[in-house]
């Protein structure tokens, strides 16, 4: 008789199901397993023989052999250690087939039988709702983040022991239950810490309210950065699905086994590789875009940046997803961020500057400007100039009283109506959803065309022009955007 255990493997951002069957033959005793399995699941049959043996059960002296299925699939993962010994122990008498019906198995084993946290937890939970399993038994230590899936019970172990006894109805282990997450949100009174810079707060205010791409230009020192930073502060708290699919990504990429309920605030150096942004490798990780999903993606000093990485983001800032695709095969992950950059005008820094002398050439300006290429610069939604602060006025003790949950609650309210409205962000309003949502007076469409003629912008400039208007009409609480959320708007076109 041939005993079955279901598992899942995490394929890019979702979970496929596996069966792991197991056949007992009489003969010289052998190991073997089969069904396209890497070589963390070929060392399985190490570390299941000494936990089984380890937690007082009998490791049958057959010849056995593991089947993955579907043997066409790319198995990949230590997590099937516990469904491969669950497999043995049910094909040889020591536990029922019946109580494997309807329960997804996953996680490590050490040799002594205790369960190890696993990668990809929430994927693996929801691949085994979605095929109709009732039950996921895994490491503790992913229990929380499994159970943040409805209908689903979550059965968090500690060892190998603890999981038969569970299925064989001796001990029984009770559900996680899903916790009240709350919701986290950065330090807002930072922003408040900033002397001056008004035009550039109101710019984040503005970028946060509609989920905008900024770019931030100016002289080393005028606080490009540190306005940068203060923005996840000023973000609304993430919503219930929003928590789920960033812990799924968090998950995957083995950067936390705990709920991410914090909106992400990604930060790479200059010298990350293309791999390390975008994502991909030999097993097809998310990067830095994707783990920045509903968060911010920051990138300071951003035509230091390889501009091969530059350009690679041009896709994922139209689309929201990036797909890789390697010859092991193709992944889909969410990249719904917004991109805060900065950058100077010139090598030095100084090119335009007032107080002092720009030191580099014609040439060397102009290529670096161009580092950062046109249809890169027209996926920003708005380029904002800063400029140093006076001395006088850093020092000066301020008596203003502080705005930024003021800020937090209109830009919280914005995104509120947009939702009721249309359904998403501004930023991702197709054009054609601009001509029912944004729709423009006489006076307003004829200032917005005589701009874009002046300022000679494409069609996606003219169209990103038009969604900051509408985002700047819904931060006023006006219903149709007007002569002045247009003009506000074209302010912050900048360099496009």
């Amino acid at each position: 008789m041939i005993a079955r255990a279901l598992t899942a493997v995490a394929i890019g951002f979702d979970g496929q199901l596996v069966t792991v069957e197991c056949d007992m033959t009489k003969g010289l005793p052998a190991f073997n397993i089969v069904g396209l399995a890497d070589k963390s699941v070929n060392e399985a049959k190490e570390r299941v023989r000494a936990a089984i043996t380890n937690s007082d059960f009998s490791f049958p002296a057959k010849r056995i052999t593991i089947n993955l299925a579907p043997a066409n699939l790319n198995k990949e993962g230590s997590h099937l250690d516990l469904p491969i010994a669950v497999a043995i122990l049910t094909a040889s008498g020591q536990l029922s087939r019946d109580a494997l019906k309807k329960v997804l198995l996953a996680g490590e084993l050490s040799l002594d039988g205790e369960l190890r946290p696993i990668r990809g937890a929430l994927s693996l939970a929801e691949c085994a709702r979605k095929n109709g399993c009732e039950t996921i038994i895994l490491p503790a230590e992913n229990a929380a983040q499994a159970a943040l899936l409805d209908n689903l019970n979550v059965v968090g172990a500690t060892t190998l022991t603890d999981v038969i006894l569970h299925l064989l109805s001796e001990k029984i282990i009770k559900a996680t239950i899903r916790d009240v997450v709350k919701n986290t949100c950065s330090d807002i009174s930072s922003i408040d810490d900033i002397r001056g810079q008004e035009s550039a707060k109101r710019a984040l205010v503005i970028a946060a309210a509609g989920h905008h791409n900024l770019l931030f230009t100016g002289s080393p020192g005028a606080g490009k950065t540190m306005l940068a930073r203060t923005l996840p502060g000023l973000l609304p708290p993430l919503t219930a699905d929003e928590i789920f699919e960033t812990t799924k990504i968090y998950s995957l990429a083995s950067e936390t086994d705990d709920i991410v309920a914090a909106r992400p605030f990604r930060s790479p150096h200059h010298t990350a590789s293309f791999v390390a942004l975008i994502g991909g490798g030999a097993k097809s990780k998310p990067g830095e875009i994707s783990l920045a999903n509903h968060g911010v993606l920051f990138l300071d000093e951003i035509p230091e940046f390889p501009r091969s990485s530059l350009e690679a983001l041009r896709q994922p800032l139209e689309d929201r997803v990036v797909s890789i695709s390697r010859a092991a095969g193709k992944a889909t992950y969410p990249a719904h961020f917004m991109l805060v950059a900065t950058m100077n005008p010139c090598p030095c820094g100084y090119y335009g500057d007032e107080k002092r002398e720009c030191t580099c050439t014609q040439q060397h300006i102009i290529n670096y400007q161009r580092k950062l290429s046109g249809p890169l610069i027209d996926r920003i939604d708005m380029v904002i100039p800063v400029t140093r602060v006076p001395r006088d006025q850093l020092l000066e003790k301020t008596t203003a009283p502080p705005r930024a949950a003021k800020w937090q609650e209109q830009i919280a309210t914005a995104r509120q109506t947009q939702i009721e409205r249309q359904k998403k962000p501004n930023s991702v309003l197709t054009n054609k959803q601009l001509e029912k949502f944004a729709a423009l007076g006489s006076e307003a469409k004829d200032l917005l065309s005589s701009a874009a003629e002046r300022l000679n912008l494409s069609a996606r400039s003219y169209f990103k022009t038009l969604r900051v208007a509408r985002t700047i009409a819904d931060l006023n609480n006006h219903t149709d955007v007007g002569v002045a959320d247009i003009a506000e708007a074209l302010q912050y076109r900048g360099q496009s």
